[in-house]
């Protein structure tokens, strides 16, 4: 697949004002609840959102493609309404309709992860976009790990915030990977002898992270982060770190309010 044509696979009638209130429609009436059934949801940091307005480069580890929902369900709708979502373009854009699902649940962007792909023209689509204010949601492992390991964090997501001045939040996702590990369509619940559990999963946001020319000082920033099992005690985290997710997303909400 040439750089050229990851551009033109970009669905841009997924991020019209129309889809994106049928997005959030679905995500609270239809993703939130089936993440609800297989999941126990439990957000820290999100404190250091709040003086975050966007655009921003968000960067997560992957350890399931449930990771994304899980994500876009946690951030501050302010946030998430204007938030693409980078996607390997030879494994969901190879196909034309799971290209149109993603990129109308998801909002995603196609992306080249083969040969770093972050040159200006394999990413001229996403640089319009963070231009315009959206901000980025991206992997830099570029594929979900299938040990259940760490992954080597690629230089991308610094490129870009470097090329465009950017701050990079970084995000650590665990127990994803035991709900919908790779290989699996549709999450799972824990089996017990006589009724099932949910899986515990957090999402830990770390303190925004300036750009910079070293993007290796970056990179080492995210691995320690990725890797830290307190990343989100380390970024201190709130009162409402040991909440349900519900409700550390209710109490973010009518703070933004005052």
């Amino acid at each position: 697949m040439s750089k050229k044509a990851v551009s033109q696979l970009d669905i841009p009638v997924a991020r019209s004002s129309l889809v994106r209130l049928w997005r959030e429609l679905f995500l609270g009436f239809v993703l939130e609840p089936a993440l609800d059934f297989y999941t126990r949801r439990r957000a820290t940091g999100r404190e250091d959102l709040a003086g975050v307005k966007g655009p921003v480069i968000l960067v997560a580890n992957n350890r399931s493609h449930i990771d994304t929902p899980i994500i876009l369900a946690a951030l501050p709708r302010r946030l998430r309404r204007r938030t693409v979502v980078g996607a390997a373009a030879d494994y969901f854009y190879k196909n034309k309709l799971l290209a149109l699902i993603v990129s109308f649940i998801f909002n995603t962007v196609p992306l080249e992860r083969k040969g770093g792909g972050m040159d200006q023209r394999a990413t001229d689509h996403v640089d319009k976009l963070l231009s315009k204010g959206w901000s980025l949601l991206l992997y830099p492992e570029g594929t979900r790990s299938r040990s259940g390991g760490p992954g080597r964090v690629r230089r991308g997501a610094a490129v870009l915030a470097e090329r465009h001045n950017l701050p990079i939040v970084p995000i650590r996702v665990s127990g994803t990977r035991a709900a919908m590990p790779p290989g699996r369509f549709w999450p799972k619940r824990i089996q017990g002898l006589l009724f099932s559990r949910r899986h515990k999963v957090e999402i830990s946001f770390g303190k925004p992270i300036a750009p910079s020319k070293d993007p290796g000082a970056i990179v080492e920033s995210l691995a320690r982060f990725f890797t830290s099992s307190d990343g989100a005690s380390k970024n201190g985290s709130s009162k409402n770190g040991g909440c349900r997710f519900a409700r550390v997303r209710a109490v973010t909400r009518a703070a933004g309010k005052r």
